[in-house]
């Protein structure tokens, strides 16, 4: 499961690289990461539907051989939404399903959002990725979620810089959330992310995504109450067929991500996922291939 990779300039200035493979007139599909993976988080899915579907996989701004621009401000979740439709143009496809996993599913949201308006997104595919409103209210009221979120105060943290430039991405990892699952990720998987994580570079451009981030994260000590004044964020609703993939025994983002989901998104089909942890697009592949081809088929 080894594609090649082509660089594509974005009109932005922004250069990814890019696995592109199967029919180009087919539908396409084009996926997301998160953090701190890469494209190759979607290689069982790009392997299973690249004989139906066009797969575009980028390597997002800020991973691996992709632009990493330097400051903090380049990573806003604007610009990096903006990416996707802008490399969905260089590759003249015009309307696309949206694949998404964690922070690449974050963004897949306000793909999914911003393409229904445009008419270029028909339909989503989101994987253990909570949406933005369901997201923050979680860390103003639930003590799981809250805690469970902690790490991310940490990349934040300048502190936690030394950390990074004397030991690569997985210095911080380690220090926030003993990052490591061995027994899950196969051996030349796991050795392709520990040298992945060696470039302070891109060490630095991954923790950027959380840096510009606008999602407010209170300390543990904090009232587990919605601050005064605060609402949810003013999202268009969807109302595009979306599919929200939620793997069970995710310690980052448990299952209550998905009990008011209804309130944001008026088509959407749920999977649950048992016995499986935040990974969930390697963790248990056939499990999210076989709800995307279901999904996929209705659809259509």
């Amino acid at each position: 499961m080894n594609w090649p990779q082509k660089r594509v300039a974005l009109a932005n200035g922004i250069e990814l690289d890019v696995v592109d493979t199967g029919p180009t007139d087919a539908p396409a599909l084009i996926f997301l990461h998160g953090f701190p993976e890469n494209h190759r988080t979607w290689r069982n899915q790009i392997a299973h539907f690249e004989d139906r579907f066009r797969c575009v996989a980028p390597d997002q701004r800020g991973y691996r051989g992709s632009s990493t621009p330097e400051n903090v401000e380049d990573y806003t979740p604007d610009k990096l939404v903006g990416d996707v439709f802008l490399l969905a143009d260089a590759l003249g496809i015009g309307e696309f399903t949206i694949v998404g996993h964690d922070w690449g599913g974050a963004i897949a949201w306000g793909v999914a959002m911003a393409g229904e308006q445009m008419g270029r997104v028909p339909r989503a595919v989101i994987a253990n990725a909570p949406h933005h409103a369901v997201f923050q209210k979680l860390l103003y009221t639930s003590p799981v979620q809250r805690e469970a979120s902690q790490y991310m105060r940490g990349f934040r943290d300048p502190a936690k810089d030394e950390l990074v430039k004397e030991h690569g991405l997985f210095g911080i990892l380690e220090d926030q959330i003993n990052w490591d699952a061995p027994d899950k990720m196969e051996p030349e998987e796991r050795a392709i992310l520990l040298k992945d994580w060696q470039d302070r570079d891109t060490a630095f451009a991954m923790l950027n995504w959380y840096r510009a981030g606008p999602i407010d994260i209170p300390p543990l000590d904090a009232p587990y109450e919605v601050p005064e004044g605060w609402s949810p964020p003013e999202l268009p609703k969807l109302t595009i067929p979306t599919l929200v993939i939620w793997a069970q025994d995710d310690l980052a983002l448990p299952p209550e991500n998905t009990a008011e989901l209804g309130n944001y998104v008026d088509n959407l089909t749920l999977v649950e996922v048992p016995d499986c942890g935040h990974f969930v697009p390697w963790e248990a592949p056939e499990a999210v291939n076989a709800a995307m081809d279901a999904f996929l088929r209705d659809t259509n």
